[in-house]
């Protein structure tokens, strides 16, 4: 049976741990295989020595439900510990934030995707920690989607953003603790930081096969099949085209009025989709992009994960909408995750060079064979941080 961070800390309750001043960085989906939430086994096996809870994007009980929606510091109603918010007035903790720990634990569900801004919340403690002097030790979970499946271009310098600090791919196959020591290292933050490691996950394994309950991480992550498409789903952020916010399959349903099935699938026909099936449909969003009008478009389902190629499919997709209906497809405008003058797809991508070579009509497994060289870089840099085999 697989053995969460959090398990293996509260058995284990190392002795560095002992008198020591404990801060938390959580959401609501931060519970163990029996729902319990870890600041309650934190407390149950540290007593008094939890001070403070600090939460990530979309609040600590992950209620708010869209980028640059933010949630303010708080009390928590059930241990009456104070709630930083760091996705409010900022999203750097600042150092009065830091002055009642030593140690800040960190216990969150990240979804395997680079966009995905709690590891960016993670690393924005690490800068902190390194000026303070704190300690960070992630309790560490499975990547959702698989630690062996790697895809996409690296994130260029000129296209960093809160939805990507450091050179990594789209998918990047690597737990939230892996993730944490590589951006500690390539990003020469030099935290004292440490993984309490998953014990009994192997990287092949994603998470229907783990045996643990899916706690949503934030309001439109619902389940694994959301956070299975969402590497390349992510994309329609950047676009008119709903994601599926405002129904309740999102990032599986992606559709806009304008849209013509048949004229979509016979453009994506020529480019090889393994591991999944598209169905046409139509579905009306309560909320969002095109709230309360049909929409024509599809449900991206998932036949085969093992093979599945998240954002191959979703940038296929992006490029024949973009080239059937010039006059109706649009690019999503500034503001984006704080960024208000840079185009919000350039920093989904990662790359303008990526857009670029899509609006230029550039075969999308020729735009992948450019970035192979980056990305078997990328696969050598990891294995230097990777916990798990």
């Amino acid at each position: 049976m697989i053995s969460l961070g959090i398990d293996e800390l509260c058995h284990r309750k190392p002795d560095f741990l002992h008198g020591k001043r404990l801060g938390l960085l959580a959401n609501q989906s931060s519970t163990d295989h029996a729902f319990i939430h870890s600041r309650d086994r934190i407390r149950q096996a540290f007593p008094g020595q939890l001070t403070c809870l600090f939460s990530p994007q979309h609040g600590f009980f992950s209620e708010k439900q869209d980028n640059m929606i933010e949630s303010a510091h708080a009390r928590d109603a059930a241990t009456g510990l104070p709630v930083y918010s760091l996705y409010g007035e900022t999203r750097k903790p600042s150092p009065e934030m830091f002055a009642d720990l030593d140690i800040l634990l960190v216990d969150l569900i990240d979804v395997g995707t680079r966009v995905y801004t709690f590891i960016w919340t993670v690393v924005h403690c690490l800068e902190t920690a390194a000026a303070t002097g704190v300690q960070v030790l992630i309790l560490d979970r499975p990547n959702p989607i698989g630690g062996r499946q790697v895809e996409g271009n690296l994130l260029k310098e000129n296209c960093a953003s809160f939805v990507g600090r450091c050179s990594i791919p789209m998918r990047h196959g690597m737990t939230l603790g892996e993730l944490a020591l590589f951006c500690n290292r390539e990003m020469e933050i030099n935290a004292n930081l440490d993984v309490v490691p998953v014990r009994g996950w192997q990287r092949e394994v994603m998470f229907p096969e783990t045996g643990l309950p899916w706690v949503f991480p934030s309001p439109n992550m619902p389940s694994f099949h959301s956070a299975l498409v969402y590497p390349g789903q992510v994309l329609w952020e950047g676009t008119n085209i709903s994601e599926g916010r405002g129904t309740t399959l999102p990032f599986e349903l992606f559709g806009a009025p304008f849209l013509e099935h048949e004229a979509v699938l016979a453009s994506i026909d020529s480019t090889p989709l393994p591991g999944c099936l598209l169905r046409p449909l139509y579905f009306e969003p309560t909320s969002g992009k095109w709230a309360q009008q049909p929409c024509c478009g599809f449900q991206l389902h998932v036949t085969d994960s093992e093979i599945f190629l998240p954002y191959r499919t979703s940038l296929t997709l992006f490029q024949a909408l973009l080239h059937l209906y010039p006059d109706q497809f649009a690019y999503k405008e500034p503001p984006y995750e704080y960024e208000f003058t840079r185009l919000p797809m350039d920093l989904i991508l990662g790359d303008s060079a990526v857009r670029t070579g899509i609006e230029n009509g550039v075969p999308i497994l020729e735009l992948e064979q450019a970035w192979q060289q980056e990305l078997t870089g990328f696969l050598a840099q990891r294995s230097a941080v990777l916990l798990y085999e």
